[in-house]
C-alpha cells in the first residue's frame, strides 16, 4: 500500500508522525512519500520535497512565493500518480487544493484536522467537501457541521489529550518540571505566552508584562516568576527589547518546553490559540486574551459564529475561563482576573474537574482512530 501524505508546518509534522506510526502499526508494509518534517522522515516518509517549500508566512510572502507553490502541486500530482490513498495534514489552503486534484483523479482523499468551520466562514464546508472524500477532526463538536452539508467527518481526537498523562501527581510533576527549570518550589510561578508571530507579540507582550507589575503589587507576600517559552531565536529575539525594558521583574525566557513551563506554573497569561488547550490539559488557571489591529479584529468579528474564542471555552460551551478581546486587555483586567482565578483554583476543585472532563473527552487515542478512518476510505473502494 502507498499512501501520499503532506504537513507543512511543524505541528502537522507531529501529527502526520502519530498517524504514520498508528498505520504501520497496522500494515508495517505501508509505504508513504510526500512532504513533512524530521519526525515524519526518520519514520521512513519519501521526501518529494522538503518542507521549508511550504513555509510561508502573512499575506503577501504566499504571494510571492506562489510559482514555486503551483510548480510544488505538480510535482506532488506526479509523485501520488500512484498512490492508493492521499492525506493532507492540517496547513489547509494548499492541502485543500492538493486534496481536491487527487480527488479529481480518482484517489481517495483525507484530510486530517477540521479547518475552524464551528467558529467562522461556515460557508467553507461544501468547498472543504469537494476536494476530501474524509475530515478527521480534533473536537467532537465539529462533525456536526459537516454531516448536515453531507460531507464525511469523523472525530478521532486530539493528540494533544494523548500525550499528556492526566493520572499524574499534579504537584510531583510541578516540582520536577521547576527542577528542570531552575525554579524555586516556593515560587509563585506565572507561564506567560504572548503569541509566537512577530505581530502577536508586538500586540500581547507590553499588556502581559504590566500586568505581571499590577500582579507582584497585589501578591507582596510570594515571589514571583513569569516565564515565556519561546519556539525559535526569531520570538526571543523580538521578546529582547521587552525583557531589558522590565529588567525589575524576574522574567526568564526559556527555549521551546511550554508543556514544562505550564507543568510549572501556577497560572498563566495566553494569547488566544492552542496554548489555550494545553494549559487545560495540564490544569493551569488562565486568563486568555487577543488583541489584532482595528481592521483585522473587524473581518474577523463579522465573520464569527460563536460567543467565545477561547477553546476551553467553546469546548464547554461556556465562560469557564476568563477571556478579554481588545480594548478588555488591560494590565488591570489581566491581574485581576488571573489572580481571582488562581484563588478559586486553590480553594475548589471546580476548575480540576472540568479540565479533567475535557480531557476524557479529547483522549481517544487519535492516532489509531484516526489510522482506521483512513485505512476505512480504501474498503469504501473494493
Amino acid at each position: 500500500m502507498r499512501i501520499g501524505i503532506v504537513a507543512g508546518e511543524a505541528s502537522g509534522d507531529s501529527l502526520g508522525a502519530g498517524l504514520m506510526h498508528a498505520l504501520h502499526e497496522k500494515d508495517e508494509k505501508i509505504e508513504f512519500t510526500g512532504i513533512g518534517g524530521s519526525q515524519m522522515l526518520a519514520l521512513g516518509l519519501d521526501a518529494v520535497a522538503d518542507i521549508d517549500r511550504l513555509s510561508v508566512n502573512g499575506l503577501i510572502d504566499p504571494l510571492r512565493r506562489l510559482p514555486d507553490l503551483w510548480q510544488l502541486l505538480h510535482e506532488l500530482d506526479s509523485a501520488f500518480g500512484s498512490a492508493d490513498l492521499v492525506v493532507g495534514v492540517d496547513f489547509n489552503v494548499f492541502n485543500l487544493i492538493m486534496e481536491g486534484r487527487m480527488k479529481r483523479r480518482g484517489i481517495p482523499t483525507a484530510h486530517y484536522v477540521s479547518p475552524s468551520v464551528y467558529a467562522w466562514r461556515r460557508g467553507r464546508v461544501n468547498r472543504i467537501g469537494r476536494s476530501t472524500d474524509l475530515v478527521m477532526t480534533l473536537f467532537p463538536f465539529e462533525p456536526a457541521f459537516y454531516t448536515a452539508a453531507g460531507v464525511r467527518a469523523e472525530f478521532v481526537g486530539h493528540p494533544m489529550a494523548d500525550e499528556i498523562d492526566q493520572s499524574a501527581d499534579r504537584e510531583k510533576r510541578r516540582n520536577a518540571a521547576r527542577e528542570q527549570l531552575g525554579l524555586e518550589s516556593e515560587d509563585t510561578v506565572v507561564a506567560v505566552l504572548p503569541g509566537s508571530r512577530r505581530a502577536e507579540i508586538l500586540n500581547h507582550t507590553e499588556t502581559f508584562f504590566n500586568a505581571a507589575v499590577r500582579m507582584e503589587s497585589l501578591r507582596r507576600d510570594a515571589r514571583m516568576v513569569f516565564v515565556v517559552p519561546c519556539v525559535n531565536a526569531r520570538m526571543k529575539n523580538t521578546l529582547e527589547p521587552y525583557v531589558e525594558r522590565f529588567s525589575y521583574l524576574d522574567i526568564r525566557v526559556v527555549d521551546d518546553v511550554a508543556r514544562e513551563v505550564f507543568a510549572a506554573a501556577n497560572g498563566a497569561l495566553v494569547k488566544s490559540g492552542t496554548g489555550t488547550l494545553e494549559a487545560m490539559l495540564m490544569r493551569v488557571p488562565m486568563v486568555v486574551a487577543y488583541i489584532a489591529g482595528t481592521l483585522t479584529y473587524s473581518f474577523i468579528r463579522a465573520a464569527m459564529h460563536t460567543e467565545f474564542i477561547a477553546l476551553p471555552n467553546i469546548l464547554t460551551s461556556s465562560r469557564f475561563v476568563p477571556e478579554l478581546i481588545q480594548s478588555e486587555v488591560t494590565s488591570e483586567n489581566l491581574a485581576r482576573e488571573l489572580l481571582a482565578a488562581m484563588t478559586a483554583a486553590e480553594v475548589n476543585s471546580d476548575f480540576a474537574e472540568q479540565c479533567e472532563r475535557t480531557h476524557d473527552e479529547l483522549s481517544q487515542d487519535a492516532s489509531a482512530r484516526a489510522a482506521d478512518a483512513v485505512l476505512s476510505l480504501l474498503q469504501d473502494e473494493v
